[in-house]
């Protein structure tokens, strides 16, 4: 315990903090928690899911004897590698515009911070900028324009990356259902499958849609994220590790909520498509009875609403530790504030960058949940089609 304690105020000195018995009580404890527990768990927490990432990469990865005949119109066994085949120009310019909205995305962040620093704090009425000596007022509209073209650029940025997101969407969704048409017509139409509607409508789209995904979403949110750090930890290191502090329960607990919506997810895909045979079967024979449909319409239901009770106690618990960070900021970083170790600009700049902190990190949790659920889609899409074009083995997990 003594050496946990003193390692605390060896990570304080060494970011140019230091603090002894005389500091408030509550001080200690917060210290600990910010500068030693919550970083071991983070780095322990980043270690085993990158272990199960690549252990995922490894057992999904196709061998050169699982080749498959006719690859190029048909369906790849890994979804990444299908979507960057078909759209790999089109990703380039996604990661070209996701790129570029960094720079502007700092300056949004500094330039709140100045305006107040150096013009509602400053007590001359002239400020030197740039070897001028600028009135106040004069500089408050500069620094206002300076930030009103900065959030246009961001946000024309962002529409124009929308747009193209779009149109990588579409034309996934366009070659997927090409790829699963043409597979499931090889087969001689009294062995065709008869539920290929809803593998073509409502399970197709949502790939399409993580087609345009794929790497814009990690390289814009993950990129807001480290630009929101390093703005963090250029205003004050210990503030900034203030803010992940929560961040390794969100890592622990949404992975493990995100696993049992998949498993609820994979049975809903199967009775939907049971309930499209029953229809079918209704559609050929009058006389077909009605309580096979009446069940399935339970099933599908009984399914959903545990899908939304797993989504929404994840989406309550992520909600409630991400509020947990503002509490910190306001006593760690309102008693660095009364200790002049950070400017009020400098506080109030990083709690309006923790709001914008969030909203990312969100993003890459929604990210994640929907990589899973498109990953089971695509897995039950190309079983469909190995089944219809008996060309295409079923993915691993669903071997039997």
């Amino acid at each position: 315990m003594p050496k946990f304690h003193s390692l605390a105020h060896d990570a304080a000195a060494a970011l140019g903090f230091s603090y002894d018995s005389s500091a408030p009580a509550w001080l200690h404890p917060v210290m600990h928690l910010v500068l030693v527990l919550a970083p071991a768990l983070l780095a322990a927490t980043l270690a085993v899911q990158a272990a199960l990432l690549l252990r995922r990469h490894l057992r999904t990865v196709v061998s050169p004897d699982e080749a498959i005949p006719g690859q190029a119109a048909g369906i790849r066994a890994s979804l990444p590698r299908h979507i960057l085949t078909a759209t790999g120009r089109q990703q380039a310019v996604l990661v070209v515009l996701s790129l570029t909205a960094m720079p502007t995305l700092y300056l949004t962040l500094e330039l709140p911070k100045q305006i107040v620093n150096r013009v509602f704090e400053s007590q001359d009425g002239t400020v030197a900028v740039l070897g001028y000596d600028l009135p106040q007022i004069s500089l408050l509209f500069v620094l206002c324009g300076a930030y009103l073209a900065v959030i246009s650029l961001n946000g024309l940025n962002k529409y124009w990356l929308n747009i193209c997101k779009g149109r990588v969407a579409e034309s996934f969704v366009r070659r997927l259902r090409l790829a699963v048409y043409r597979q499931w017509r090889r087969n001689h139409p009294a062995q065709r499958q008869a539920a290929i509607m809803p593998v073509l409508g409502p399970e197709v789209e949502p790939v399409g849609g993580f087609a345009s995904e794929l790497l814009a979403v990690p390289l814009l949110q993950g990129g807001t994220l480290a630009t929101i750090l390093l703005f963090m930890f250029v205003q004050d290191p210990i503030l900034a590790a203030a803010a992940l502090t929560v961040l390794p329960l969100q890592l622990i607990i949404v992975p493990r909520l995100q696993r049992r919506v998949n498993a609820v997810s994979r049975k809903r895909i199967r009775e939907m498509r049971l309930l499209g045979g029953h229809l079918d079967l209704q559609l050929r024979e009058l006389g077909s009875g009605f309580l096979p449909v009446a069940q399935s319409f339970r099933q599908l239901q009984d399914l959903r609403l545990q899908i939304h009770r797993l989504k929404f106690l994840a989406k309550a618990i992520n909600n409630f530790l991400t509020a947990l960070t503002p509490f910190l900021f306001y006593s760690l970083g309102g008693y660095f504030v009364l200790q002049e170790r950070v400017s009020l600009g400098a506080l109030v700049a990083m709690l309006s960058a923790h709001k914008e902190f969030s909203s990312p990190l969100k993003d890459l949790f929604r990210f994640y949940q929907q990589s899973e659920d498109v990953r089971i889609r695509y897995q039950e899409i190309r079983a469909f089609a190995a089944l219809s074009g008996e060309i295409l083995r079923p993915a691993p997990d669903f071997q039997r």
